[in-house]
């Protein structure tokens, strides 16, 4: 052998270069997707490098002799021809405190023009739920300041709460108030709102309202918006789940608002059609309840052992006509703990929030309320659903007895006590005096249209007269004897002004 070849040989067995199987050459691109050929060893979500266009993509169809991925951002600069590289990698993201009060995209990327994130860690996307041994009962509430949902469908740490309705019925506002109200609490969740799908005006408007209110102190916004791949809108609620799973890990309790899952499962649909998966029903390929299961079964209160934090995942999902019996709706539905149903007919009507009393529903309910909410608002829930039985029953008679229009009266008086304007949460303390006026009847002799004013000034005469007795509620928890009755003092002394 002369020295020519041997050199070359040297060469070949010095160089540090990738392998063959690590390399691949894109074979067709379009519509956000590629098909590559090569890559024989490439594992399936596995991050990939265009290097010509400067761009990742995710490893999704693993076929053959080709390689389907998902391209997560622009494809424009991508080539037939062009080198797709492995980078060994599954997709995760940046975890920890460094976030919070940044709005990141579903890759972790700053697009506040803060600056880069300096996150000392990072989590995989995609990490297998705790197991039955690793949770405990969800028993501690989380308020949203929302009188409807406090008393009658309360929400647990750990939780699970499905909130759905028609597109412009107020799904963002509850989330929206649901944060704001955490700012006053000491042991308050770090809340991860994640934007799926939302125009960017709208995300915009939605951290200013938390910037002005101070929100943004304990929040992390993560913003896949309309005009974004198919591929970032599917992977942001894992992100922002895999961000809350940190503080859950951390012995911290955290809230996920995913807003909203129907753009995820289209954006599902698109990628799987584009990929050429078989579509199922509605087009929808045949793994999209795994979509939402593997996502919402995250939640948990884990066990004192492991820490005892918890990650609650509150779900929005939009309906069309408020049909509830849609493919995506039900799926939802039965992966979560309950639901908040928001019904256009009450919308219209000006209830808001439009909370259906007899289709929502929490499966921990008085578990997750506090003594003094659960003394109130006991049989609330039951007799609002009686009283909606007997109005429209009511509608085709004018022949009542007493007893029945009393509670007619006493249900329209209770249904305007728990009407509420955006943005105006309220402690749990000034929620237990608001319904205790109700329940007990002091508001059957009043007339409708003074109900709203009644409770506008019964908050601020207990605010003026009765701080200590507000102070009590709030460090006891509990509402009871002497509390009982300087409440009823303050609430006659209202109705006489």
């Amino acid at each position: 052998m002369d020295k020519i070849e041997q050199f070359r040989r040297q060469l070949e067995n010095d160089r540090p270069a990738a392998k063959i199987d690590e390399i691949g050459q894109v074979v067709e691109v379009g519509d956000g997707v590629v098909k590559a050929s090569g890559l024989m060893n490439v594992e399936n979500f596995e991050m990939v490098e265009f290097e010509n266009a400067k761009v990742f993509g995710l490893a999704m169809n693993l076929e053959e002799y080709e390689t389907g991925i998902v391209v997560l951002g622009p494809d424009d600069a991508i080539k037939e021809g062009d080198t797709v590289k492995r980078t060994g990698k599954t997709v995760s993201v940046p975890v920890g405190p460094e976030l919070i009060g940044r709005v990141v995209d579903p890759l972790g990327r700053p697009v506040d023009g803060k600056g880069p994130i300096s996150a000392k860690e990072e989590y995989l996307i995609e990490r297998p739920a705790p197991g039955v041994i690793d949770r405990q009962p969800v028993k501690t509430p989380l308020h949203t300041g929302i009188l409807a949902i406090d008393s009658l469908v309360p929400i647990g740490r750990g939780q699970r709460e499905l909130i759905l309705g028609d597109r412009g019925l107020g799904k963002t506002a509850i989330a929206v108030d649901m944060i704001l109200n955490q700012k006053d609490d000491k042991n308050r969740p770090v809340c991860i709102y994640v934007a799926c799908g939302q125009k960017k005006s709208k995300v915009k408007r939605m951290v200013k309202i938390l910037e002005d209110a101070g929100a943004m102190e304990y929040t992390i916004v993560v913003a896949a918006f309309a005009d974004d791949p198919a591929a970032m809108l599917y992977l942001a609620p894992y992100a922002g789940c895999a961000m809350g799973e940190w503080f859950r890990d951390h012995g911290q309790d955290a809230v996920a608002v995913y807003d909203d899952l129907t753009k995820q499962a289209w954006a599902w649909r698109e990628v799987s059609l584009v990929l050429r998966r078989p579509p199922g029903r509605e087009a929808y390929p045949g793994d999209i309840f795994y979509l939402h299961s593997r996502l919402l079964e995250r939640a948990a209160r884990l066990s004192e052992k492991l820490g005892g934090g918890s990650l609650t995942a509150l779900p929005i999902v939009e309906t069309q006509a408020g049909d509830i019996s849609g493919y995506i709706p039900t799926n939802v539905i039965s992966i979560t703990d309950g639901q908040i149903f928001l019904n256009p007919a009450l919308f219209y009507k000006g209830q808001r929030p439009a909370i259906d009393v007899g289709t929502s529903v929490s499966r921990v309910g008085a578990s997750a309320q506090l003594p003094a909410t659960k003394k109130v608002a006991g049989t609330l829930k039951l007799d609002l659903a009686q009283f909606q039985e007997l109005e429209r029953f009511s509608e085709f008679t004018e022949e009542l007895d007493p007893q029945t229009r009393q509670l007619l009266e006493r249900g329209k008086r209770m249904r305007e006590l728990l009407k509420q304007a955006d943005l105006q949460p309220l402690p749990f303390e000034k929620e237990a005096v608001i319904i205790f006026a109700g329940v007990k009847g002091f508001l059957d002799d009043l007339p409708l249209e003074s109900v709203a004013q009644f409770k506008e000034d019964l908050l601020e005469a207990v605010e003026e007269s009765a701080a200590q007795t507000i102070d009590k509620i709030r460090a006891t928890e509990k509402l009871e004897g002497e509390v009982e009755a300087k409440l009823e003092e303050i609430i006659k002394k209202v109705k006489k002004i």
